[in-house]
């Protein structure tokens, strides 16, 4: 074999890996992409409901303002997270949701909006809207994970600067909704 055809072989070898790496982030990178899609789909659901769950809180509990003025704020907030960032996005979402909560803790101190039909068909929507976004988490987080360890494992580490590697966050719950609910029947 003449050293020509040798060296071309090498070039066409290293040229097809260096195509599979390049190929492979694109195709990671996209995945991450689509599985967060699924999750914004869930979300501007979830958008959409808060006015009408606040307005419906608002005529029961309306010296609780400030409680109902802090949820729109922050879905407001996540609304605005320019749609390419998505950890920016996440970060938004953790802090709506943490102020979700306080709506439904509201329930709790005035009975007759916890019996009100529409508020209740509303935390049912609210609900199954959570229940989908925590399947789709649970897909998105997966696909962050291939993607992050194929950026920082071999071969990929090595050409993750050439091949503009991009780093997602994982979608997780904040600490806050992880602990138990405390329940006291000595009342």
């Amino acid at each position: 074999m003449s050293p020509l055809l040798i060296i071309l072989a090498v070039a066409l070898a290293i040229g097809f890996m260096l195509v599979s790496i390049f190929n492979r982030f694109v195709r990671n990178k996209n995945t991450v992409k689509d599985a967060w899609s699924n999750i914004d789909v869930a979300l501007k659901r979830r958008y959409d409901l808060i006015p009408n769950l606040v307005e419906t809180v608002k005529g029961y509990a309306a010296h609780e303002q400030e409680t109902l003025e802090k949820v729109i704020q922050a879905r407001n907030a996540a609304m605005a997270v320019p749609s390419g960032d998505i950890n920016q996005q996440i970060e938004a979402e953790n802090q709506l949701q943490k102020t979700l909560r306080s709506i439904f803790a509201l329930s709790e101190a005035y009975p007759d909006l916890k019996a009100n039909t529409n508020f209740l068909q509303l935390q049912d929507k609210l609900n199954e809207i959570e229940e989908n976004l925590e399947r789709a988490r649970r897909y998105f987080n997966g696909t962050v994970r291939e993607n992050n360890t194929y950026g920082e494992s071999f071969p990929g580490v090595l050409f993750a600067g050439i091949f503009s590697y991009q780093h997602f966050d994982y979608f997780e719950a904040e600490a806050e909704s992880r602990e138990n609910v405390k329940v006291d029947f000595s009342k």
